[in-house]
């Protein structure tokens, strides 16, 4: 699964970066660096679609905010513009996506992209504080040169059909796969890279993707992640700075015991 990550991106530059229209809000006083985003949070998203005067024109990139846990096309109001509040859908399988309600018309007509610096997750392993007992230690998994990660996500546009000038609500998730090589020590379920190799048809508006392009990465395709012991500060969505990422001490009978092969 997926329920943290961490992202330093720049809207703007991203869109600089990708040759695409940046669609996001300039009322965030320019604080874009989250190192702690939980499911609710606005994320930014790479999608490509046609405009929407010109639509028949070549679909181009964009940079969109989206609320993260999609709320399905179908999901009822629970009040004027605001949706009945349901399971927080911030994670999708892509091995069943294609054939879940919630999921389905999303992965034929709306599939995007979540960029991040990496993700954390959480291992059970002996507290070296008390003897015989266990902890979940939270680790961070990047790309070991540093450079950004881009994830294949789903996403919706949800409006109050009760309400004529009802705002739409962008919302969107990530696709999550089996965890392949190192990884699998760590946890058995990892978000799903997307090479950029892949991009043009994965974001294609007009076709579907091709399914292979759902399927678990091989270990070769992901050895360029590393995972990393971090502080237990990401446990409380409450801290969020770049202290989340500081490099953590082990204590040497820890290492001999095996708790850092990953390192």
């Amino acid at each position: 699964m997926c329920g943290r990550y961490a992202t330093t991106t720049d809207p703007g530059r991203l869109a600089a970066e990708l040759d695409a229209i940046d669609e996001t809000s300039t009322d965030n006083n320019g604080g874009f660096a989250n190192y702690n985003v939980a499911p609710t949070t606005q994320v930014l998203t790479v999608v490509e679609r046609h405009a929407h005067d010109h639509p028949d024109d070549d679909p181009e990139l964009r940079i969109r905010r989206m609320r993260w846990g999609l709320i399905p096309v179908w999901t009822k109001a629970a009040e004027p513009g605001v949706p009945v509040k349901g399971k927080p859908l911030f994670n999708a399988r892509a091995d069943k996506a294609a054939t879940t309600p919630s999921f389905r018309d999303a992965v034929k007509y709306r599939r995007c992209l979540v960029p991040m610096d990496g993700w954390y997750e959480w291992l059970v392993e002996p507290d070296a504080r008390a003897k015989g007992k266990v902890a979940k230690h939270p680790y961070f998994m990047s790309n070991a040169d540093g450079s950004r990660l881009y994830m294949a996500g789903l996403w919706s546009v949800w409006r109050d059909r009760s309400q004529q000038a009802s705002e739409p609500l962008l919302s969107c998730t990530i696709l999550t796969t089996d965890a392949v090589g190192e990884l699998t020590r760590i946890h058995d379920r990892m978000p799903l890279p997307m090479p950029q190799e892949h991009w043009a048809a994965w974001l294609d508006p007009d076709h579907p993707a091709p399914a292979t392009l759902l399927e678990t990465p091989s270990a070769e395709s992901v050895a360029g992640i590393v995972a990393r012991p971090v502080s237990s500060l990401v446990n409380s969505v409450r801290n969020n700075g770049p202290e989340l990422l500081a490099p953590l001490d082990i204590p040497a009978d820890t290492e001999k015991a095996g708790q850092i092969s990953l390192l």
